[in-house]
């Protein structure tokens, strides 16, 4: 029997000091608890893939809160605190050396990133994100992006994501970040899995209800 081929998941959540206000924090942290049973589930419905999940935060800087890749069924989620800047092109340079091979095995399926932001970066985010796509994983990763409230950049959003017809998602209130973030982070995790078979499903966008942030 062949072993199943690693899958990399990362959440790359913004946690600079604007996450503080309005409760969207507490949204962010709770949205992530309540979406791991789903990325367990993801996870047990295909007997091919080992799904493996990371976390990182960037403010001032950018800091693993999950480092090692860790098992979707043994993923215990503590919480993120919010504080300084919002340094994404720090976390995307991150990102990047994470996905060089080594120490990306040559095997692995390609790898999911959802990016969580209310703001604007604070850095240089081009270089980080010409860092991450000029490693051959990162061009073929699959990437989603979530936007907290009505500060959030949607041309930084969407420029990550690079993907013809795919558009980020708008978080307006705790329950679309949640409704949004488990949509994201199943439906990434399934392309991902399935990106060998051929052309994956297209992507359609959860619902949006009213503003609240």
């Amino acid at each position: 029997m062949l072993s199943r081929r690693p899958l990399h998941f990362f959440f790359v959540a913004d946690c600079s000091g604007s996450m503080g206000t309005d409760g969207k924090m507490p949204a962010l942290n709770t949205a992530v608890r309540e979406t791991i049973p789903h990325l367990r589930s993801v996870a047990a419905q295909n007997p091919h893939a080992e799904l493996l999940v990371r976390a990182l935060a960037f403010s001032t800087g950018a800091h693993w809160h999950v480092a090692e890749p860790m098992p979707a069924e043994r993923l215990v989620w503590t919480d993120l605190v919010a504080d300084g800047l919002s340094d994404l092109g720090a976390a995307l340079l991150e990102v990047a050396r994470q996905l060089a091979t080594p120490p990306m095995p040559a095997r692995a399926l390609p790898p999911a990133i959802v990016l969580i932001s209310d703001g604007l970066p604070t850095d240089d985010w081009e270089a980080g994100l010409a860092a991450l796509m000029a490693t051959p994983w990162g061009a073929r990763s699959i990437r989603l992006a979530i936007g907290i409230g009505r500060d959030a950049d949607h041309e930084v959003l969407e420029r990550f994501i690079a993907t013809e017809g795919v558009q980020p998602m708008h978080a307006s209130n705790p329950e679309q970040l949640l409704r949004m973030l488990r949509w994201a982070t199943v439906h990434a995790g399934r392309l991902a899995s399935t990106a060998a078979k051929g052309e994956p499903p297209p992507y359609v966008v959860p619902g949006i209800s009213e503003v609240v942030w």
